[in-house]
C-alpha cells in the first residue's frame, strides 16, 4: 500500500486496532443472537476498507446546516467541512482551517507520519461543530461494546437510496445510533457527544470527487507551523 494511503488509514487504526472484544450478546430482529463485538466489528471494518475509497459524501445537519466528507487515492487525501470550518489531511500537511466573519485562517501542521499512532483529537473541532467522522463513531463503538451495562441493537436501513446496518446503544454514558453503508460511509447518526445532541444524516453519495474540495477556500490566510511546531 502506498505511503500516502497508509497515512490516512493510519488516522483511524489507533482505535480499530482494539475491536476485538467479547461478552454479552444481544438479540437481533429474528431473534438470532448476535455478539456485540461481532455488530462492533463489522461496522468498524466498513468504515476501516472505506478509508481506501475515492468519495464524496453530502450530510444534512439540523437547523438547515451542511457537511461533508471528500476522499481520493493516488495521493491519498480527505477533507472534512462542517459549519465554519474544514479540515484536510494529505502527505503534505494536517490542515485546519476557521472562518470568523468574512475573513478565513487555515493552520497548517505536520502530517500523520506512517507508523506512528495519531490521536484522533485532530477531528475534535469538527466533532464540535457537528460532524462525525469515521474515526471518532469507531471510537464510540468501542467504548459502547467495552461497557458491560450497554444495551446494543442491532437494525437496518436505508440511507440516501443505499442499504446501511444501524447499532442502537443504550448506556449510561449516553444513547446513540449510527448507521454505516454497505459501502462504509456514515450513514446517520442521532444521540449525544460530549453532553450535547448530535444529528447527522446522508443525504448525496458518489463515487467521483471534485478536485477542489482539498483545496483551501479562496482568500484564506495561511499560517504555516509545519517546520516551526509552534
Amino acid at each position: 500500500m502506498p505511503a500516502a494511503s497508509t497515512t490516512l488509514r493510519l488516522l483511524a487504526v489507533s482505535v480499530i486496532a482494539s475491536l476485538t472484544v467479547t461478552g454479552c450478546q444481544t438479540l437481533d430482529d429474528a431473534g438470532r443472537t448476535i455478539g456485540r463485538a461481532d455488530l462492533v466489528n463489522d461496522l468498524a471494518a466498513r468504515l476501516d476498507r472505506a478509508l481506501e475509497l475515492t468519495y464524496s459524501a453530502d450530510y444534512q445537519l439540523p437547523g438547515g446546516q451542511t457537511a461533508s466528507i471528500s476522499q481520493a487515492q493516488d495521493p491519498a487525501r480527505s477533507a472534512y467541512s462542517y459549519p465554519g470550518g474544514k479540515l484536510t489531511v494529505t502527505a503534505d500537511a494536517t490542515t485546519q482551517c476557521e472562518a470568523t466573519g468574512a475573513r478565513t485562517v487555515c493552520t497548517l501542521a505536520p502530517p500523520p507520519t506512517p507508523g506512528s499512532k495519531p490521536s484522533v483529537a485532530v477531528f475534535t473541532e469538527a466533532k464540535r461543530r457537528g460532524l462525525l467522522t469515521p474515526p471518532v463513531v469507531v471510537g464510540m463503538l468501542t467504548a459502547a461494546a467495552l461497557d458491560p451495562e450497554a444495551v446494543i441493537g442491532q437494525s437496518d436501513t436505508t440511507v440516501a437510496g443505499h442499504h446501511a446496518t444501524c447499532v442502537d446503544v443504550d448506556r449510561s454514558a449516553g444513547d446513540f445510533t449510527a448507521c454505516v453503508t454497505t459501502e462504509g460511509v456514515l450513514g446517520s447518526f442521532t444521540g449525544h457527544v460530549d453532553g450535547r445532541p448530535v444529528e447527522l444524516a446522508l443525504n448525496r453519495y458518489s463515487e467521483t470527487v471534485d478536485g477542489a474540495a482539498f483545496e483551501l477556500p479562496a482568500g484564506a490566510g495561511v499560517v504555516d507551523r509545519r517546520t516551526t511546531g509552534s
